[in-house]
C-alpha cells in the first residue's frame, strides 16, 4: 500500500525537497514501485507508490492539476468510480487520485459527500492558500499529524511524522494508562503528546490563519429500512455485500483473502470466488491459519468445506508454530508505538505467506460481527419493553445453538442492563471488593494511575446501557476501537507490501445493516440472521449455520508461555526497570508467575501488554 507525507511551514520559511527526505526514507518500504516529491514556497508533499490497481500503474504522485491551482498526494481507492466519472465528465481511464482532485475542484470541501472508498489525502489549494486533508468514513487509511504555529506535518505512519526534527517526542502518559486497561476509546491521541490522528469521517484545514478539524459525515441511528419480507432483506443484503466485495477485487495483481472457516471470511471468499469465476479472472488465493498442536483452535473442517467448492488456490500457515512476540522488534518498528492486538502475530504470518505468493490485495473479514451485528442487544430491548415470552424463546434457542447457559444469557442481556449503573458500581465495591475499574489490570502502579487521573478518565468514557438494539449497534460502529484496529493492521500489512481491504467496512453495507430491524439480526436463536439467509446456496451449509467459532486464546497462551518464555523472563524478571514508572513490579512478577503456573488468558494479556510497552519504550529512546 502507498504512503503520503507532507510539511507545511506556517512561519514563511521556504521548503526544500531535502526537508522531506527523512519522512520519505521512513516510508520507503511502501514505495516499492515509485516515489515522488513536490515543493513550492512553504509547502511540500511526498508520496511512496505501491502499484495495486490497474490505474495506479499509470499514476505519478504528487499530482498537480492542469491549471496548476491544486496539488494532491493520496493513498486511496475509490469505489464509486462510475458514478463519479459520470458526474465529473472525465475519461473512464482516470486514476482514483485524479477523481478525488476533480471532485475537489468541482465541489470543494463538499467533495467528501461524493466519495465512497478508503482514502487519506492532502490537497494544496493555491487559490485559497490552504491545505485540505481528509480521511475516509471508518479510518481504513491512517492519517497522523503534528501541528504547531510554526509547522504542520502529516504522514501515513507515525514514524514519518517523528522523523521531522521539529516534532517533539514527548511520551503521552495518559495514552499509556489507557493502553494498560485497555480503554482505547478516543480517536485522536497517540502515544506521543504532540502527534495526533485525524479521526475517521473528518477533514482538516490548515493555513497561516489557523487550523481546524470538522466532521463531514456520520452514521444515522434513526434511519430505518423496512422491506416486505425476510427474503427481501436477505436479497438486499446479498446485493450490497456482493457490491462491497466486487469493488475490492479491482487489482492488477493476484488477489488473496483470509479464510478462517468463520462466517465472515468464508462469505467474502465464496462471493469473491464467484465474481472472479464469472469474469474469467485468475482464482482467488486463500490464506488460512491451521493448528496441528493446539488442536482446539483448528477450523479445518469449515475451511475444507469452502475449499471443496473449488476455484480457490489455498495456502496454509501453521499458526501454533508462531508466538505472540514472533518478530516483535520488526513489528514494533512498523507500528511506531505500543499496540493492543494480541493475535496480530497470526495475521503477520498470513501476510508473509500472501507476499510470498505475489499478492498485493488481501481481503479480510475483520469485524463483520460489528457491521452486521449479532443482534444480542435485542434481548435487552425485549426485556425493557416487557416482551418476556419472545425473550424467553430467543434465549432458549440461542443457548441451544451456541451451547450457552440460558440463565447466564438472561442475566447478562436481559436483567443486568436494566439495573442502574450506580447500583452495579455499589455492588462491585461491596461484594467484589473492586473500588477501581483499572483493577482489571492489577499491575498498574497506583501512583501512576493517580498522576494521570486514570479512574476519572475511565468513568468519563462510561455511559448507560443502550436502550435499543439499534442504539447498541450504532455505539459499536462508532467506538474508538474500530479505527484503532484498522490503524494497527495497516502498517503490519504494509510491511509485506499488501493492501488490506475490508468488505464489511463498506459504507453502503454498514448503513444498510444499521437501518434494518433488530429481528433481522437475531431470530430463532440465530445471530446475524440476515447474513445467513443471504448466503443461502453460496456458503456451504456447514459454515452458513455454524453456531460459533474457535476461541484462539489457547494458541495465544501456548505461544506466549512456551515460545516467548526466554524473552519474557528477560523483560519481566531480569530488567523491568523501564516499566517501573507505570507498573507495580512486584505485582507484575506475581501475575507473571501466576500465568506460567495456570495459563490464564487474562494474565497472559496483562503480561503481553507489559512486554509490548517495555519493548516500545526501549525502541523509542
Amino acid at each position: 500500500m502507498s504512503a503520503i507525507a507532507g510539511i507545511y511551514y506556517l512561519d514563511n520559511r521556504v521548503i526544500q525537497s531535502t526537508d522531506l527526505e527523512p519522512m520519505m526514507n521512513s516510508l520507503a518500504h511502501r514505495g516499492v514501485n515509485d516515489s515522488g516529491i513536490w515543493c513550492e514556497d512553504g509547502i511540500g508533499f511526498g508520496h511512496q507508490m505501491l502499484w495495486v490497481t490497474p490505474e495506479s500503474m499509470i499514476e505519478k504522485l504528487p499530482l498537480v492539476s492542469q491549471n496548476s491551482s491544486f496539488v494532491i498526494t493520496a493513498d486511496a481507492r475509490i469505489d464509486n468510480r462510475d458514478e463519479l466519472i459520470s458526474s465529473l465528465g472525465v475519461t473512464s481511464q482516470v486514476t482514483d487520485t485524479q477523481l478525488i482532485l476533480s471532485a475537489y475542484e468541482k465541489w470543494g470541501e463538499g467533495c467528501l459527500e461524493h466519495l465512497v472508498g478508503d482514502f487519506a489525502f492532502a490537497i494544496w489549494d493555491s487559490i485559497r492558500k490552504q491545505l485540505f486533508c481528509a480521511r475516509d468514513h471508518f479510518g481504513v487509511k491512517p492519517f497522523f499529524y503534528h501541528y504547531s504555529p510554526q509547522i504542520f506535518v502529516f504522514g501515513t505512519e507515525i514514524t514519518a511524522v517523528l522523523s521531522v526534527p521539529e516534532v517533539p517526542r514527548q511520551i503521552n502518559k495518559t495514552r499509556i494508562g489507557e493502553y494498560l486497561i485497555p480503554a482505547l476509546e478516543d480517536k485522536i491521541t497517540t502515544f506521543y503528546e504532540d502527534i495526533w490522528r485525524l479521526p475517521p469521517a473528518h477533514y482538516a484545514i490548515c493555513s497561516r490563519q489557523g487550523f481546524q478539524i470538522k466532521s463531514y459525515g456520520s452514521l444515522d441511528p434513526t434511519r430505518k429500512i423496512e422491506l416486505e419480507s425476510d427474503e427481501a432483506y436477505a436479497a438486499a443484503f446479498r446485493d450490497i455485500f456482493t457490491q462491497a466485495v466486487k469493488c475490492r477485487l479491482r487489482s492488477a495483481f493476484p488477489v488473496g483473502s483470509t479464510l478462517s472457516g468463520g462466517l465472515d471470511s468464508s462469505s467474502i471468499t465464496c462471493v469473491a470466488r464467484e465474481i472472479l469465476k464469472k469474469s474469467s479472472k485468475p482464482n482467488l488465493h486463500t490464506f488460512s491459519a491451521i493448528f496441528d498442536t493446539v488442536t482446539q483452535c483448528d477450523e479445518r473442517p469449515y475451511i475444507n468445506a469452502v475449499v471443496a467448492q473449488g476455484n480457490l488456490n489455498s495456502h496454509y500457515v501453521c499458526a501454533d508454530t508462531l508466538s505472540p512476540l514472533t518478530d516483535i522488534e520488526r513489528m514494533l518498528s512498523h507500528q511506531g508505538e505500543a499496540f493492543f492486538a494480541p493475535n496480530l502475530f497470526m495475521h503477520w504470518g498470513l501476510y508473509g505467506a500472501a507476499q510470498q505468493q505475489g499478492m498485493r490485495v488481501f481481503l479480510d473479514g475483520m469485524d463483520g460481527d460489528t457491521t452486521v451485528s449479532h443482534g444480542i442487544a435485542y434481548l435487552t430491548e425485549l426485556a425493557s419493553t416487557w416482551r418476556w415470552f419472545t425473550l424467553a424463546e430467543e434465549i432458549k434457542l440461542l443457548a441451544q445453538r451456541f451451547s450457552s447457559s440460558p440463565r447466564k444469557l438472561l442475566w447478562i442481556y436481559g436483567i443486568r442492563p436494566l439495573v442502574p449503573q450506580t447500583i452495579l458500581r455499589l455492588w462491585q465495591i461491596l461484594y467484589r471488593g473492586k473500588k477501581f475499574s483499572w483493577n482489571d489490570n492489577p499491575t498498574i502502579n497506583p501512583k501512576f494511575a493517580r498522576e494521570i487521573a486514570l479512574e476519572e478518565r475511565l468513568q468519563a468514557f462510561k455511559s448507560n446501557p443502550a436502550k435499543t438494539a439499534r442504539e447498541s449497534h450504532y455505539r459499536g460502529l462508532s467506538h474508538g476501537m474500530m479505527p484503532y484496529i484498522l490503524e494497527v493492521a495497516d502498517p503490519a500489512a504494509a510491511a509485506f507490501h499488501l493492501e488490506p481491504r475490508y468488505p464489511f467496512f463498506d459504507k453502503r453495507l454498514v448503513e444498510f445493516c444499521l437501518a434494518i430491524p433488530p429481528e433481522q439480526k437475531i431470530s430463532q436463536g440465530w445471530t446475524r440472521m440476515v447474513m445467513r439467509r443471504a448466503m443461502e446456496n453460496i456458503l456451504p451449509p456447514k459454515v452458513q449455520w455454524r453456531g460459533g467459532k474457535a476461541n484462539l486464546s489457547a494458541n495465544f497462551i501456548h505461544g506466549l508461555s512456551k515460545g516467548d518464555r526466554p524473552l519474557l523472563d528477560e523483560i519481566i524478571l531480569k530488567d523491568p526497570t523501564i516499566l517501573a514508572p507505570y507498573l507495580d513490579i512486584n505485582r507484575l512478577h506475581q501475575v507473571y508467575h501466576q500465568f506460567i503456573d495456570r495459563g490464564s488468558n487474562s494474565d497472559g494479556i496483562t503480561i503481553w501488554k507489559a512486554a509490548i510497552l517495555a519493548l516500545w519504550l526501549q525502541q523509542s529512546k
